[in-house]
């Protein structure tokens, strides 16, 4: 592992931030990992498209942002299918095939029961350990900076966000992370 830390973001792909998020991270070179959501999937195959075609992971967020303690277990693992067929039936031909392996619950969360059914289907549940809440209006771009700057480590995982919630205050912030990290000698991969 060395000196690897992990972008990861959740809820896209969206035609609003998603392509202005690819176009920083290739301008640094960087590839990360979307844990997207099936709906958005559907809605924006195109965006879909340009994730893949950039070489970025990509991952199951469930397809309608489910909250795993809310929702009955069938229910939740319904969706959890659902994504899984969103992102084959929108998957670019041409492109060697997905490992489509990775897992993050909405939220963080999820019972004990759906976290066992989703090991028993070959997922990797993938958390983090860096939350930038950067979809929450009053965190400014500074402060997510101060506290992943504060906190990275080898093995770091940080969570953004590309939705409409954190669009700007994630645009801003994005590439001075990157910057930081690549000056600190971190070698950003995905997972």
């Amino acid at each position: 592992m060395g000196r690897a830390v992990y972008l990861t973001f959740d809820d896209g792909p969206i035609p609003e931030v998603t392509p202005q998020m690819l176009e920083i991270l290739e301008r640094y070179g960087v590839r990360a990992t979307f844990f997207m959501v099936g709906e958005n999937i559907d809605k924006h195959p195109e965006v879909f498209h340009q994730v893949v075609a950039a070489g970025h992971s990509i991952g199951n967020h469930t397809y309608n942002h489910l909250k795993g303690w809310r929702t009955p277990y069938k229910d939740y693992m319904a969706n959890v299918a659902k994504w899984e067929e969103a992102a084959a039936r929108n998957y670019p031909h041409g492109y060697p095939a997905p490992v489509l392996n990775r897992f993050r619950p909405p939220y963080g969360k999820a019972t004990l029961r759906q976290r066992i059914a989703l090991h028993k289907l070959g997922y990797r549940l993938i958390y983090w350990d860096i939350l930038t809440r950067d979809y929450e209006a009053t965190r400014m771009p500074d402060e997510m900076f101060r506290q992943i700057r504060r906190h990275v480590r080898p093995g770091s995982i940080i969570n953004f966000h590309d939705s409409l919630k954190s669009n700007q205050r994630m645009l801003e912030v994005l590439p001075r992370v990157i910057e930081f990290l690549q000056a600190e000698h971190y070698e950003i991969q995905t997972l």
